[in-house]
Formats: C-alpha cells, structure tokens, sequence
C-alpha cells in the first residue's frame, strides 16, 4: 500500500510562499495521480490541487489559480505544491492522496493520504 509523507508546511505571512513536498520513500509513483487537499478546522476536507500519472493532467481549484503550482518527479516519487501570494483563508492542514493514473476533486476516490503539514499565513 502507497504511503505518503507531506513535508514543507509552516507559518508564513501573507504575500509570502510555501513548497509542500509529497513523499513516497519507499514506493513508485509513476502510476499514480498525486491530488492535494485540505482542511481548516470546522470545514469540510477541499480539493486543491492534482497532477496526473504522467503529468499531462493538472487540476487547480479556482481560488488557487495562478499562486500554486503542482510538479512531479518521478525519479524522486516526489510531487510538489509551490504556493506563493499566500493568503490567510489559504490556512489549513494540506495532505496528499493516491490514487492510480487519473485526478478527481473527491477525495473518497483515493486509495491512500498522508498525515497532513500544517500551513498557516498570518502576520
């Protein structure tokens, strides 16, 4: 079973930037749509961000558009999230999640997620 560690969360101010990192040590991704999601407390889980099995694919949430940018490297089971013009509503628990080739917005259609990276924009 695909496990998967984010990394890179933090407190930031806003206008500022973030990279969040989506690991998977010690299995191959290259089958695997990687999406981003999130969730701020008292609100339902969201969907950010995903890249397709082979990258061709990309999904952004409309608030999203234009100050994030999801990446993948292969060789690195590895996918990225730049964030940057963070906003404070951009606050939340932001996990990973597999599922194989294709990206949905529900995060119930995925088959395994991380344990979240906090990500908090504050002055």
């Amino acid at each position: 079973q695909v496990q998967l560690e984010e990394s890179g969360g933090g407190l930031v101010q806003p206008g500022g930037s973030l990279r969040l990192s989506c690991a998977a040590p010690w299995f191959p991704l290259d089958h695997y749509a990687i999406g981003w999601f999130r969730q701020a407390p008292g609100k339902e889980r969201e969907a950010v961000s995903c890249i397709s099995y082979n990258a061709k694919s990309t999904y952004y949430q409309e608030s999203v558009k234009g100050r994030f940018t999801i990446s993948r490297d292969n060789s690195k089971n590895t996918v990225y999230l730049e964030m940057s013009s963070l906003k404070p509503e951009d606050s939340a628990v932001y996990y990973c999640a597999a599922r194989t080739f294709t990206c949905t917005s529900n995060s119930k259609d995925y088959d395994a997620s991380g344990q979240g990276t906090q990500v908090t924009v504050s002055s």
